[in-house]
C-alpha cells in the first residue's frame, strides 16, 4: 500500500514558506525556529527522512542533507536504532511572559509545612485496587460504553451507589434517582441552574460557609442568604417559609466542624415538607467519623424534599472529579437535562471503575483504612493543641482552632512556612465575627507531619494561644 500523511508515524508540522532559497535551507530554517521557540522540546523525536520526505514532498536525499546539517550544527541528534532527536543541549528561546491580569490570584508556591484544611492523603489511593477494577471493566465492557453516555451516568455505578449510599449513609434511592456528575461543584452548578428556571431566587446557606459555593449559587443567577451556625450546626428554626431551598454540610460543617443537632435535623425536615422548599445535602466527608458511627443522612428523613450529593474528592482524592446527586423524583428530568447541556456525560472509564470498586467492598476497605489512619493523625493533632481552643473534630478532615487575632496567626503561619486555612473568608458578610483558623490533618505525609505540628504549635503559642 502506497505511504500517505495518515501513516507516516511521528507527526511534525512544519511550514516551509519561499523566501528567496532553496527547498534544504528552508527546511533547515523551519527545523532552526521550530528548535528555538520551544515548539520542538530537547530530545523529541522527528519523523525518518523517508517519512518526512513524503510528507513535505522532497527528495529523502534533501530531509537527509538538512538533518546532517543541523546535526553538525548541534540542532540534533542521530544515532543508529534511535533515529534523529532535539539535542538535549539544544538552546531554546525563553518563552515570553504575559503579565497577569488585574486581580489574578497569584502563583501558588508549595509550603514547607502543610495543614491546610479539606485535603485528603491523595498518597493513600487505593492503586493496586484500582488497576484490577479497571481491568476487569476494560475486559468485558461492550463498545458502546466507548462512545457517547446517557447524561444520567453509567447505570452500573447508579446502580451500586444506591445500594451503598442505602447501606453506609441511611440514603433512600433507586438507580433512576441518580445522577453522576464531575464532582459536587458542578452538581451545585447543576441545582442552581435548574432552581433559577424553575423561579427560586434565593438560596440559603450556612454562614460560615465555603466562600467558592456561594460564587457557584450566585453564578447560576441566584442570591444567597445567610443562616447562622452555632456548636449544634445550622439553625434551621430561623428558615423561613419562603425560602426557596437550602444548602447545608449536615454530617460535619463546613469550616466549624458541627455535627447538625437531632431536634434541628427534624425541624429542617418539617420546613421542607410544609413550604415546599428544597434541601440540598452536602455529605462530603460523612463517611470519616471517629468517636462513633457516621450520622445518617438528612435525606433518609425526607427524601422527596431532599437532594442528596455525595463525592469521591476526599475518600479517593479529588482528580478523580466524580460526584453523584440522589435526587427527588420531580427533579429528575430537568437535571438531567442540564447535565446533557453542560458536558454531555461525566466520563464512562472512571465510573465503570468506581462501580467495579464499590461491587467488591474494595471501595468500604479503603474508606475503613483511611478512617483509622486519618484518626491517628487526629489524635496527635489534639494531643500537641489546647483542649478548649479546637472544636470540630469528631468528623471530617480539619480541626477550627480559636484564635485571639487571625491576621496574627495567618501572618505568623506565613514566616514559619506553614500552610493553614483562614475562617474570615467564609463569612458571607465581614464583620466582628470569631476568630479563628482551620488546621487539615489529612497532609502531610507520615514523616513530615510530626515538624508540620511543631511548626503549627509555634505558631499558637506566638500568637498567645496556650
Amino acid at each position: 500500500m502506497p505511504e500517505s500523511w495518515t501513516t507516516l508515524g511521528v507527526d511534525l508540522h512544519l511550514e516551509l514558506a519561499p523566501r528567496g532559497e532553496g527547498r534544504r535551507s528552508a527546511l533547515e530554517r523551519a527545523l532552526r525556529d521550530a528548535i528555538r521557540t520551544g515548539r520542538l522540546a530537547p530530545l523529541a523525536s522527528l519523523p525518518s527522512s523517508r517519512a518526512l520526505a513524503a510528507e513535505l514532498g522532497l527528495s529523502r536525499g534533501t530531509v537527509s542533507a538538512a538533518y546532517g546539517q543541523l546535526v553538525a550544527e548541534g540542532y540534533l541528534t542521530a544515532q543508529r536504532g534511535s533515529g534523529t532527536v532535539v539535542s538535549s543541549l539544544a538552546q531554546t528561546r525563553p518563552a515570553r511572559r504575559t503579565p497577569a491580569p488585574a486581580g489574578a490570584p497569584p502563583q501558588r508556591h508549595d509550603p514547607r509545612h502543610d495543614l491546610r484544611p479539606g485535603q485528603p492523603d491523595v498518597s493513600q489511593f487505593p492503586v493496586p485496587a484500582w488497576l484490577r477494577a479497571t481491568r476487569r471493566v476494560l475486559s468485558r465492557v461492550p463498545w458502546e460504553a466507548y462512545g457517547y453516555g446517557d447524561p444520567r451516568g453509567r447505570a452500573e455505578l447508579r446502580t451500586v451507589l444506591a445500594e451503598y449510599l442505602g447501606r453506609a449513609r441511611g440514603v433512600l434511592a433507586v438507580p433512576e434517582q441518580v445522577i453522576i456528575t464531575s464532582g459536587y461543584a458542578q452538581a451545585l452548578a447543576l441545582l442552581g441552574r435548574v432552581l433559577a428556571e424553575d423561579g427560586t431566587t434565593t438560596v440559603w446557606m450556612e454562614d460560615p460557609c465555603l466562600d467558592f459555593h456561594r460564587d457557584i449559587v450566585r453564578h447560576a443567577g441566584l442570591s444567597v442568604a445567610g443562616l447562622p451556625v452555632d456548636d449544634r450546626g445550622a439553625r434551621t428554626g430561623q428558615l423561613p417559609l419562603e425560602a426557596g431551598a437550602v444548602v447545608l454540610t449536615p454530617a460535619h460543617q463546613y469550616p466549624a466542624g458541627a455535627t447538625l443537632h437531632p431536634a434541628r435535623r427534624h425541624a429542617l425536615a418539617e420546613w421542607a415538607r410544609s413550604s415546599g422548599g428544597l434541601v440540598i445535602e452536602d455529605d462530603y466527608d460523612g463517611e470519616f467519623r471517629y468517636d462513633r458511627q457516621p450520622v445518617g443522612a438528612v435525606q433518609g428523613t425526607a427524601p422527596d424534599h431532599v437532594v442528596y450529593a455525595g463525592t469521591t474528592a476526599k475518600t479517593l482524592g479529588p482528580a478523580l472529579r466524580l460526584g453523584w446527586m440522589v435526587l427527588p423524583r420531580r427533579l429528575v428530568e430537568p437535571v438531567a437535562e442540564a447535565k446533557r447541556l453542560a458536558d454531555h456525560h461525566t466520563e464512562t472509564l472512571g465510573q465503570l471503575a468506581l462501580a467495579e470498586l464499590i461491587a467488591v467492598h474494595a471501595y468500604d476497605r479503603h474508606i475503613r483504612a483511611c478512617r483509622l489512619r486519618y484518626r491517628r493523625r487526629r489524635d496527635l493533632l489534639l494531643a500537641r493543641l489546647p483542649g478548649p481552643a479546637v472544636r470540630g473534630v469528631a468528623a471530617g478532615l480539619h480541626a477550627l482552632v480559636s484564635v485571639p487575632s487571625e491576621a496574627e496567626v495567618m501572618d505568623l503561619a506565613a514566616r514559619e512556612g506553614l500552610a493553614i486555612g483562614g475562617l474570615g473568608a467564609h463569612w458571607h458578610q465581614p464583620g466582628d465575627h470569631p476568630q479563628g483558623v482551620l488546621v487539615g490533618f489529612g497532609t502531610p505525609s507520615e514523616s513530615a507531619y510530626p515538624s508540620a505540628l511543631d511548626a503549627l504549635v509555634r505558631v499558637l503559642r506566638a500568637a498567645g494561644v496556650r
